[in-house]
């Protein structure tokens, strides 16, 4: 696995002259596992979409990694994928250190693998501000980005709280957590852009019709799952709510074989989302809203408003050739196949060297399902 935990330093890495001091303490755990099953075929289960170039750039991994230049020194970037992507992983992640990258010996939901980056970055540095970010959303403004998050670990430091980040809904979309804003939070010392609001509870997915109510009430936002906290206040908190998962970063911090730690005892923990196990129980939460873009990339739909769109409003990648054809999706990785569609419309179509997919774009969130029926090669 790789894993390897070192001592902590308070100097600024040679390649980062410019950063400013307090990177030297900031941690940065990227949750890189998933399956590849709602972007298939182009997506399989040793490389789901976080590790698929879909943008025509860089892959969703490798975006989520670079937009941390100036706020976290890549020496301080750790990833937790599991054992099927570990070297799709390592290989884009190449510009990380590779012990950095480590494989989950099983699958057991958020709450472990934060707990596990909890352990090893506490074992380098007890008093680090840690941030926990998925690597699979699309964020374009950088500059925002840093704005937000910033104040975000200004207000980890300075606070006895845990801060999520939260997305300020555009539609009433039934998918998503939410996360119900309070008062805007007092915190002395404090001095931000970005205020803080304590958060008066979590929210799950909700009906259609209570998420309208949610945007029509105001207060809420979108659960993106990216959070900040200090390590003493997070490990205090899990202490106190989440004893298992605490013993174990605490067995973590002080082992002499992380790897054999981790091996021994990561399956055991029971599976479980960090919103359940503690984000819901937490003493204080608080919430910093998103003032950069978000996408959290969830389908073929969410891809299709990034590709360029003919007069027919058919969204590719690849050059068409169309007759009475309308509001298609398509995909083409075998640039060696053309496409041409002939009156059809309202359809999902994906290329790649051995698969191809044809799908109605109204069951896209269904292609997930075409998983059980699918020869296991092409996983």
């Amino acid at each position: 696995m790789g894993l390897s935990v070192g001592p902590a330093t308070l100097t600024v890495p040679r390649e980062y002259p410019h950063c400013p001091f307090f990177m030297a303490s900031t941690y940065a755990l990227i949750l890189a596992g998933g399956s590849g099953t709602r972007f298939w075929p182009l997506s399989r289960d040793a490389r789901p979409k976080q590790l698929l170039n879909l943008f025509g750039s860089d892959t969703l991994l490798e975006q989520t990694i670079n937009r941390l230049d100036g706020l976290v020194p890549r020496e301080n970037i750790l990833i937790l994928t599991n054992a099927a992507q570990i070297d799709a992983v390592r290989e884009v992640a190449s510009m990380l250190p590779p012990e950095n990258i480590f494989a989950e010996p099983a699958k057991r939901d958020t709450a472990p693998a934060v707990a596990l980056g909890i352990g090893l970055v506490a074992a380098r540095d007890p008093g680090a501000t840690m941030m926990v970010l998925p690597a699979d959303q699309l964020i374009q403004d950088t500059v925002a980005y840093h704005a937000v998050m910033r104040d975000a670990i200004a207000t980890a430091e300075k606070s006895d709280g845990l801060v999520t980040i939260g997305i300020r809904p555009t539609w009433p979309c039934p998918s998503y957590g939410y996360i119900e804003r309070g008062s805007r939070a007092s915190i002395p010392g404090l001095d931000c852009e970005h205020p803080p609001a304590e958060v008066s509870r979590f929210r799950e997915k909700p009906s259609t019709d209570l998420a309208e109510q949610f945007l029509a009430a105001g207060g809420f936002c979108w659960n993106a799952g990216m959070f900040v906290w200090s390590l003493p206040t997070v490990i205090r908190e899990l202490s106190k709510h989440a004893p298992e998962l605490a013993n174990f970063v605490s067995e973590l911090r002080k082992s002499s074989d992380p790897a054999a730690t981790v091996a021994a005892q990561f399956p055991e923990l029971t599976p479980i989302s960090i919103d359940y196990a503690l984000m819901e129980k937490a003493s204080r939460v608080l919430n910093i809203e998103a003032t950069f873009d978000w996408d959290d990339v969830g389908s073929w739909i969410s891809v299709a408003k990034y590709l360029e769109a003919d007069d027919s409003d058919n969204r590719s990648n690849t050059p068409l050739s169309k007759i009475d054809s309308e509001n298609n999706i398509v995909f083409n990785d075998n640039k060696n196949v053309r496409i041409a569609l002939l009156g059809v419309d309202d359809l999902i179509v994906v290329q790649t060297g051995d698969a191809l997919l044809i799908a109605n774009r109204h069951q896209a969130d269904a292609i997930k399902k075409l998983s059980a029926e699918l020869p296991k090669e092409l996983l």
